[in-house]
């Protein structure tokens, strides 16, 4: 992720001069990682300002800079830690289609049933037979339950009586798949919502996660995706997939920055343990690594 930084700043060492070339050089790699112009901009300005302040001289100095403001742009520790409450404790995962959401619920499913939780799969896409066909796999793999309704069946109860089944078989999580969906598209999201207010219904509170899975490839684009899924099922983080094969990720930093919605899980491989929690610091450190 973020080859073209990496690839000016090794540059930049060997040149081992910091001017203004250098600062638009690292303009356009951010730019080109997808990073909106408003960060980008004040990241540049937080590293003139460190050069100038804090007379950093070195590129390895400004490597480090570059490092602290990246990383100073998401959440606090702690925040990215998937929150538990039981039982049992409800993921609503949602997104646009392909994204990998029932791939991303397997995979949390796998690490959860290792450390020796319950799990039922709730599968909410009704409308593709190989959707619930695919979560019937990973609930086989995973060692967990799965409840599931006939293709064409009302996404909303079918997660309701997944809860219900949580319930009566003391499972302490619930995963729900969701339809892909085009956030564009005004019906769909509107059946989201009922289908936010149906789990509610079922354990008394909102969901605990409302989890968005995005593909770490759409770019900017996430960031309309981020406004209009939150607007609908009220999101409380993000699941970014296919971070091993992009170069744009960039943007994740621009969602942060307008939402604040935290970034719960990264997808690095197709591995059950690529699934992994969101680390700022590690993030940061990957870019220069």
């Amino acid at each position: 992720m973020f080859k073209g930084l990496m690839q000016k700043v090794d540059r930049m060492l060997g040149r081992g001069v910091i001017d203004e070339d250098l600062y638009e050089e690292l303009e356009e790699a951010l730019l080109q990682a997808d990073t909106s112009i408003t960060v980008t901009g004040a990241i540049l300005d937080e590293l003139r300002k460190a050069v100038r302040e804090e007379k950093v001289t070195t590129p390895e100095g400004i490597k480090a800079r570059l490092k602290e403001s990246i990383q100073s742009r998401f959440s606090q520790p702690g925040e990215t830690m998937l929150f538990r409450n039981f039982p049992p404790c409800v993921y609503l995962f949602v997104g646009v289609n392909g994204v990998g959401k029932t791939t991303s619920i397997g995979k949390l499913a796998t690490r959860l049933t290792k450390e020796g939780r319950k799990v039922i799969l709730a599968s909410g896409d009704t409308f593709r037979a190989a959707a619930i066909d695919q979560l019937e796999i990973w609930a086989q793999r995973s060692g967990s339950e799965i409840v599931r309704g006939q293709p064409g069946a009302d996404p909303a109860a079918v997660i309701f009586d997944a809860i219900q089944a949580a319930k009566s078989r003391g499972a302490d999580y619930v995963l729900a798949d969701t339809a892909g969906r085009q956030h564009t598209k005004g019906s769909l999201m509107n059946e989201l919502a009922k289908i936010a207010k149906v789990v509610e219904k079922g354990i008394g509170r909102p969901a605990d996660e409302t989890l968005l899975v995005l593909d770490a490839n759409t770019g900017q684009n996430a960031i309309r995706q981020a406004e209009e899924f939150t607007a609908a099922a009220g999101v409380t983080g993000l699941v970014l997939t296919k971070m091993d094969g992009t170069a744009r990720g960039g943007a994740l930093i621009g969602i942060y920055d307008k939402f604040r919605i935290p970034i719960k899980l990264i997808g690095l491989g197709e591995k059950p343990e690529d699934l992994q929690n969101f680390d700022p610091e590690v993030f940061a450190e990957n870019l220069f690594s």
